[in-house]
């Protein structure tokens, strides 16, 4: 997969060059590039942002350095899905980072002050697939965090990132229920003991208790995640 960002911060980024997505960068499994905005810029003062047509606080990023890093950036590939992070965009799941994760090339472009120029969103719908996609609702400073969270979470689902792909099929959000709790040694830490059911040693057993578990954790932290007689106990 090939993944692009844009940003005015592009240091930001440095972070995804760690750990297992650093490991599958390495491999050639991943490629990941993160561009300054300002690039596409062409007056002296590298200028990404103006104010806002019809009054208001703040700034707006311009259409046209926007405009030439979508035009560069698309090329590489046929219609590539170009996601905006926005507090007025669909919700991020699991199911959209394992829909993602299935793609060949995603650019992400993060917005900052006021927003990106409307025009920027249509434009790109002509090269691409866009979609806007929030966190949660609330609001960040600019689109960087969100973008490197949603490539963590997409970036883990790509063949070959994680070593064991088992680790992933019990995981939060898998199948719509939060994770069970997880031990390991000691058997006995300040006073606290493993549940027996885990010393136990019957596979049928833990996997029912586990299965429980992930039930008691979502009724109790996320009833929203189930149906409504489930949700009620």
């Amino acid at each position: 997969m090939r993944i692009d960002v844009v940003s005015i911060f592009p240091s930001y980024f440095d972070g995804l060059k760690l750990s297992l997505l650093g490991k599958a960068q390495d491999a050639g499994i991943l490629e990941l590039a993160a561009h300054d905005l300002r690039g596409w810029t062409h007056d002296r003062h590298r200028t990404v942002d103006d104010t806002p047509y019809g009054g208001g606080a703040g700034m707006v990023m311009k259409p046209e350095p926007w405009g030439l890093a979508i035009d560069e950036l698309a090329a590489a590939s046929d219609r590539p899905t170009i996601i905006f992070p926005s507090p007025a965009g669909e919700l991020f799941t699991q199911k959209t980072a394992r829909e993602l994760a299935g793609l060949e090339h995603l650019i992400f472009g993060c917005g900052r002050y006021e927003g990106i120029d409307e025009r920027v969103f249509e434009y790109a719908a002509s090269l691409g697939q866009v979609r806007l996609i929030s966190l949660g609702d609330y609001v960040l400073n600019g689109g960087e965090v969100a973008t490197m969270a949603m490539i963590e979470a997409i970036g883990r689902l790509i063949p070959g990132v994680v070593g064991n792909p088992e680790s992933l099929v019990e995981e939060s959000h898998e199948d719509g229920l939060l994770e069970y709790p997880s031990y390991t040694k000691p058997s006995v830490w300040r006073d606290r003991q493993v549940p027996d059911v885990l010393l136990s040693g019957n596979h049928a057993v833990i996997a029912a208790w586990r299965r429980e578990q992930q039930f008691e954790r979502t009724r109790s932290r996320r009833p929203d995640l189930l149906p409504a007689d489930d949700a009620e106990g």
